[in-house]
């Protein structure tokens, strides 16, 4: 069902094989957004010139529902909350309460710095005006994801929120009821029913229903990441998010039913989705496969199980914790769960993971839902470079200098050397004419 990569007896050798070496050796789904960028392109720019028309003959042409309009009415979200179950109702409560409570304590105070007698820089954080926040609805319906991108937006005080989602084929035009729902259980009441790279550049450019943002954030499909690419800098953007992916740091104290199950739930969220397994312990290794031959032909995506499992799925052998610990850092995986002997100590040596799962009892779901931490995540490798997302996507730091004429003119020697240095002498001559 998955690949079996033996690395024992080479961890010398995997310790000197850089990051990128290995991870050539292991599964990842491709996706080649360069390719998806000649397919989004053309649709962003129809958008950019004809607005409207332009999202709702793309939302027809790929989503084969043309709404009656793009904005979701009032209405609509107000009687999808009506109608919400109220088991999921509690549950989306709890996880905002969760969410706000973890988010919040994200803000940043101001900080001012004496870098001199009479010269301070203060360091601000100041909300963006306008976000648009992408939830996506493809195989299924995310509410989760409708509160892990609008808390953040709205603990980091930013205005205006539109949300974007595409338009649930039965449901009339309009997205999922249950996020439809979540939206109104947030105070969102800007929606509107669309997706894919048109939604991206209707946010991006503006059209005749939907005023321009200044950042978009959310995860999607590869022609969504296309398009945030593609308008990057028109607009911020958090991250191109690519097929989810997890890794497993196991040795022989893990449950191989627990891994069992948390390797067939990431899998279940997309044939493309990668699942690896990196462990000391070959025993656990069989049991785990063991344990998908029983699981697996009973879950209920078991072809979309399986076409994960066969594509990206593998598990590695290493011969000790410092080895996996290399492998997993290199992989940088966008959830990376700890089911070791002292679990918490083995997490805290972790350099590269959108989110860590500390123990058996952290699993993934745990952080998709209810652990009050933010499930859109780096994937693909990015989590070296880039963080999940947080109140600081929807921030900009600015910084705020202040100065007296006496602490200038004691500077201004060296800032002449600068200037002078640098040909600038309009530079020396700007502070000079303040000290004459």
């Amino acid at each position: 069902m998955w690949r079996r990569l033996d690395l024992r007896g080479v961890a010398a050798r995997v310790n000197e094989l850089s990051p990128a070496e290995i991870r050539r050796r292991l599964p990842r789904a491709a996706t080649d957004v360069d390719v998806a960028l000649d397919v989004v392109r053309p649709i962003c720019d129809d958008v950019r010139d004809r607005g409207d028309a332009a999202v709702l003959d793309a939302t027809e042409r790929f989503d084969g529902v043309r709404p009656a309009a793009l904005r979701v009415p009032a209405a609509a979200l107000a009687a999808a909350l009506d109608a919400l179950d109220p088991a999921v109702a509690d549950a989306l409560t709890e996880a905002i309460r969760r969410a706000r409570l973890v988010h919040r304590a994200q803000l940043r105070e101001p900080v001012t710095v004496e870098v001199a007698p009479g010269t301070t820089v203060t360091e601000r954080w100041v909300p963006v005006e306008r976000v648009g926040l992408y939830v996506p609805g493809g195989r299924v319906a995310y509410p989760s994801s409708v509160v892990m991108n609008v808390v953040p937006a709205q603990e980091a005080g930013v205005g205006s929120l539109a949300v974007v989602s595409p338009p649930w084929r039965g449901g009339d035009g309009l997205p999922h009821p249950v996020v439809l729902a979540a939206c109104q259980l947030l105070g969102v009441d800007e929606v509107y029913a669309a997706g894919g790279a048109q939604a991206v550049a209707m946010l991006a450019h503006g059209t005749e229903s939907c005023p321009a943002v200044d950042v978009i954030t959310g995860p999607g499909n590869v022609y969504v990441a296309a398009a945030k690419r593609l308008l990057r800098g028109l607009v911020g953007i958090d991250a191109e998010a690519g097929p989810t992916e997890i890794a497993i740091l196991a040795d022989h104290t893990a449950d191989p039913a627990f891994v069992a199950a948390d390797l067939i739930a990431q899998a279940e969220h997309d044939p493309m989705a990668a699942c690896l397994l990196v462990t000391t312990s070959a025993e656990l290794a069989d049991a785990v496969e063991v344990e998908l031959g029983k699981r697996v032909p009973v879950t209920r995506h078991r072809e979309r199980v399986e076409e994960s499992l066969s594509g990206q799925g593998a598990v590695a052998l290493v011969d000790d914790l410092d080895a996996g610990l290399r492998v997993v850092d290199a992989w940088a995986a966008e959830h990376l769960q700890i089911q070791t002997e002292n679990a918490a100590a083995v997490a805290a040596r972790v350099r590269h993971a959108g989110a860590v799962f500390v123990g058996s009892y952290a699993p993934v779901p745990l952080g998709d839902y209810l652990a009050g931490s933010n499930h859109v995540l780096p994937t693909g490798g990015t989590a070296r470079h880039s963080s999940g997302l947080a109140v600081a996507a929807f921030q900009r730091q600015v910084h705020v200098v202040e100065c007296t004429r006496e602490a200038l003119a004691a500077i201004a020697p060296r800032i002449a050397a600068l200037g002078a240095a640098e040909d600038l002498l309009a530079h020396v001559d700007a502070v000079e004419v303040r000290s004459r």
